[in-house]
Formats: C-alpha cells, structure tokens, sequence
C-alpha cells in the first residue's frame, strides 16, 4: 500500500486565512492562546497541502479552502472536499513549529507521529514502556538513549493513531520493535505488536532533531514525500 508523506513549517504557512474554509475561519477565532492557533493553523495548512496534492486539486488558497480536515466520531481526522467525504486517510502530527502529514487509501488504518528528541525520564519510561521496550532502553547507549525512547514513545503514539484509540488505550498494551540503529535519517522499517495480536508493520526515520513514525495496515510501503510544488497529476490514492 502507497503512504504519501508531507512536512511543513510555521514558515510555510500564510498570514492570511484565505485558504481556510468559512467553518475553519470561525473555528480557528475562537482559540483564544497563540500557540494553540499556530499549531492548529500549521496542522490544517499541512493537511491541505498534502491533500490537494493526491487528490490534484488547485494549490490556490479558493482551492484548498474547499478542503476541511474534519474529526470523525473517534476524533481521527478525516478529509472532506466541498462538503464531501475523499476516499483518502489521512493521520496528523506536529511537533516544535513543524508538522507531518501522512495519507494513504480510505481502507488503511493509518498512524503517523512527529517528535521532538528529548529526554525521558525513568519512571516515564516505567509507566508507559512496556518490560521489552524498557529494556531496549536500558541497554542503549547513552548517547543514543533519548533517540530510542523517543522513537518507541513516536511508534506508540503512530499506533494508537491507527487504532482510533489515542491515549484513551493503555500505551503498554503495545510493544514497539524498531528496525535499524538510532540516528537513521533514511525510512526504516519497524513493528507495533498489540496484546490482542494486531501488527501494524510501519517505518521510522530522524533528521532535524525530530523522529518521524508512522505505521499502517495493509502493509504500507516506504513512505512517499510529495513535492508539492511540482505537478501531482500521476499521483492517486483512488487505486492505491
């Protein structure tokens, strides 16, 4: 399965709401702290773009202002144009003025999560770690500590993304097995094991002093980055 992968900045994102929607426009006035309103602002703004790009829409802001990204009844975003529902899935994440977006076929179940490398603590790691990813932790590296834990806390996050659960589920109740070594800044591949037996087989990678995981099921393939400044008339996610 295709997952398209988009990341933007608080740089990218206009002054104006003209590439909001009339319902956004009102939504978004009535957040009352600024940091609110940009992180709201850059997660839309990121959608959007990544959206119109599968689905070939115009890039202009009347274009994406057909686009909303609304919550279904779980809370997991969902994708309208003009009103109606895309055959798209979309997962949203942002982290220390940076946004990602990952999007793949309506049938995926789809999870995706930006991180900010920073230290955890150890009774952090105890209350949410499983004993099999605390003692991945225990054995890193000291340098490499803060990357691990913050990947398997991304993974987890990716997952019960997936699951339409968020933090309402138990983070223990899914193990993380991550591929490859601490610092990889290419996909990597790894696994989300849940206690019911569901795999969510997914990809993880650095770079700019953030992890980026996402996971999916079906299977997903590396992911995608759409370049969206370029034409995106050979990309689709009808048939993916």
């Amino acid at each position: 399965m295709h997952v398209y992968w988009l990341e933007q900045t608080e740089a990218n994102v206009p002054e104006d709401n003209t590439w909001l929607s009339p319902r956004e426009i009102a939504f978004v006035d009535r957040l009352r702290f600024a940091k609110r309103r940009a992180d709201w602002r850059l997660g839309r703004w990121t959608a959007k773009r990544a959206g119109a790009a599968c689905l070939d829409l115009p890039a202009t802001h009347d274009g994406l202002a057909r686009l909303e990204i609304r919550p279904s009844p779980s809370g997991a975003p969902e994708l309208f144009v003009d009103y109606n529902p895309t055959p798209v899935a979309i997962s949203l994440s942002h982290s220390g003025g940076r946004a990602a977006c990952a999007l793949a076929s309506h049938a995926a179940n789809l999870g995706c999560d930006l991180e900010l490398i920073e230290p955890r603590t150890d009774a952090f790691i105890s209350d949410y770690f499983t004993e099999e990813e605390q003692a991945l932790v225990s054995q890193a590296a000291p340098a490499d500590r803060d990357s691990l834990a913050t990947l398997i806390w991304s993974a987890k996050e990716s997952a019960l993304k997936a699951l339409r659960m968020g933090l309402r589920l138990d983070t223990r109740r899914i193990t993380i097995m991550p591929g490859g070594r601490c610092g990889q800044t290419a996909w990597t591949p790894l696994r989300a094991l849940c206690v019911d037996g569901q795999i969510f087989p997914g990809w993880w990678r650095s770079g700019e002093g953030n992890i980026r995981t996402m996971v999916a099921d079906p299977i997903p393939e590396m992911p995608i980055g759409l370049e969206i400044s370029m034409p995106s008339s050979n990309r689709s996610l009808h048939c993916a």
